[in-house]
């Protein structure tokens, strides 16, 4: 909600040439020594109370150890940097950047028509290939990590199995923001409080059969650092066998600054991933973001861009229960990677104008009072007996927020059915049997300031594909080898982009994932290992060659995708479509 903001000042310039510069961030090459800076700090190994010592020596400030990525993370005086760089113990230094959920305001409900086809289209036709399915796979004896904001525990959401808080100064793991409720309804949510003889419309959640563990990381206006996030990632590991964690949702995230090899909150998800932890991420909501002149393109958030994690794209249902109308929110966030070139996200799953459980009283809610659903849409009732029933029980948001926890749900599903399979045997499953049905294009027009933008169906905006549960709890195929999303080469003289599959055991073999042959937009398809862009395909409306996007080492920089103040919280980027 709130914009992603520069957290350094300029700072004292450091000289390039020195051993030192090349552990410290690109952020931090530029510093000003008047100020003090919020650093993770990876060593060579798990840090001791002697190399803390060292730090707190220099005038620096302890705020948290960070086993799982040999780190700890401090506050130092900026001047301290290069000598802290220049410890041979040290291996990185990273900046403890801010985080924030993904989730938007939508705007106005239309009315029950468009309430009934979110609850039906989303929850039984979406997810499921039949409107009519019946699921067997809830997530039943199945533990989700809620790293977000909190849980406002009420008749759909019942008490976590675990609670604990790492927003700094607040022990409080209810949610006062309002996104972390929200999201866990989508989780489990049990749609009792829409539920009952007067009820036209139950909104329950994609896995009620599981249970969550709420690990709140999000303050009161959606904010969090990398620190806390990276605290709760450990957390979740350090319990998976007490409580059964087989999954963590991250629904939030903030712009990549430097490779996902050094960035900490990229290296906290491998190593819950290498613990046996599938992990859903967010790609982010800046599909809509040209403010760098790639048409939104290389926008997908940290730790989205982790090669490791499945990073979920949002669709949109169009207000009907038919699945084949569907579309891709145009503020979903594209590929490849900024950075390390990535091919994300990995697939798509609904995301826009969906229908959760509410914290009332929170920020969200106070905030934007218009997305509060009237009970009088889903229950047989008149407006004003409606409103002698208390306060609303649930909330519209889109984002890719909201696209994650569905995609959550499904590993959830897929592990019920076989708890034996590994994270990368899930990601692999889900990505395989994804909907692979798109149209060439589609056009959205923002409500408020009449923008269109169109959208390309490629793999940089789809990824695998459409999420299809039904056929993934019906496939059997298991995978061998690592899930790491490849990365991608762009040739400029030859258009050319290739897929880079061969190295480090990938198991992506000729169109398993995504189909020989398939077509990605007029002239995008992928043929073996090699996706080649046509003339009649752009990255936008007439830049065919792909030179204005994001290619190469001079160009992936943090300095040259320029965020803006105005991003994700401009009305033209955020609004529900």
């Amino acid at each position: 909600m709130n914009a992603f903001k520069t957290v350094l000042p300029t700072l004292l310039l450091l000289t390039s040439g020195t051993a030192f510069a090349a552990k410290l961030a690109p952020e931090l090459a530029d510093l000003n020594s008047t100020q003090e800076v919020d650093v993770i700090v990876r060593y060579n190994s798990v840090p001791t109370a002697e190399q803390q010592q060292r730090v707190v020596g220099r005038g620096g400030a302890v705020k948290a150890k960070h086993n799982i990525i040999q780190s700890m993370s401090y506050r130092i005086s900026q001047a301290q940097l290069a000598e802290l760089a220049n410890d041979p113990d040290v291996a990185h230094v990273s900046v403890d950047h801010p985080v924030q959920a993904l989730a938007v305001t939508s705007g106005v409900i239309a009315g029950p028509a468009m309430a009934s086809s979110i609850a039906i289209d989303y929850f039984r036709e979406t997810v499921f290939a039949d409107p009519m399915d019946n699921p067997v796979y809830t997530g039943s004896g199945i533990v989700i990590a809620l790293i977000d904001s909190g849980i406002k525990v009420n008749a759909d959401l019942g008490k976590p199995v675990y609670q604990q808080s790492f927003v700094a100064g607040d022990s409080t793991t209810a949610d006062a923001y309002g996104h972390g409720t929200h999201v866990a309804g989508i989780l489990v949510g049990s749609g009792k409080n829409s539920s009952g003889k007067n009820s036209k419309y139950q909104f329950g959640g994609a896995a009620p059969g599981a249970s969550l563990v709420n690990l709140r990381v999000l303050d009161a206006n959606g904010n969090g650092t990398d620190s806390g996030v990276i605290s709760a990632i450990e957390q979740a590991i350090a319990l998976k066998s007490t409580y059964n964690i087989s999954v963590i949702n991250l629904s939030l995230g903030r712009p990549p600054t430097e490779s996902y090899v050094n960035d900490p909150l990229c290296q906290a998800v491998e190593a819950a991933w290498n613990a046996g932890i599938v992990v859903v991420v967010a790609a982010g909501n800046e599909g809509r973001n040209n403010t760098a002149g790639n048409l939104g393109y290389g926008t997908v958030l940290a730790p989205g861009n982790d090669p490791y994690v499945i990073t979920v794209g949002a669709m949109k249902s169009m207000g009907t229960p038919a699945r084949g109308d569907d579309l891709i929110a145009s503020y979903s966030s594209k590929g490849p990677t900024l950075i390390d070139q990535v091919v994300k996200p990995d697939l798509v799953a609904p995301g826009n104008l969906v229908i959760s459980v509410e914290a009332p009283n929170s920020t969200l809610a106070t905030s934007y009072p218009a997305n509060q659903v009237p009970p009088s849409v889903y229950m047989n009732t008149t407006p004003t007996v409606a409103s002698a029933i208390g306060f609303y029980h649930y909330f519209v948001l889109s984002g890719t927020s909201m696209s994650t926890p569905v995609v959550s749900s499904a590993a959830a599903s897929l592990l019920e059915k076989n708890p034996w399979l590994t994270p990368d045997q899930v990601k692999a499953r889900l990505m395989k049997t994804a909907t692979k049905t798109f149209p060439v294009s589609s056009v959205a027009v923002d409500p408020v300031t009449g923008i269109s933008y169109t959208s390309y169906y490629d793999i940089f905006t789809v990824g695998a594909g459409y999420l299809d549960l039904a056929t993934a709890l019906a496939n059997n195929d298991v995978a061998t080898g690592s899930a790491k999303s490849p990365t991608v080469s762009y040739n400029a003289a030859t258009q050319t982009a290739t897929l880079n599959v061969s190295a480090n055991g990938v198991i992506w073999g000729t169109g398993v994932i995504w189909g020989t042959g398939l077509i990605w937009g007029t002239n995008v398809f992928v043929d073996g290992s090699s996706i080649i862009w046509g003339t009649g395909v752009s990255w936008g409306t007439a830049t065919p060659s792909g030179q204005s996007l994001i290619w190469g080492t001079t160009t992936a920089s943090a300095t040259s995708l320029i965020w803006g103040t105005s991003v994700p919280s401009s009305a033209a980027l955020i609004r529900g479509e």
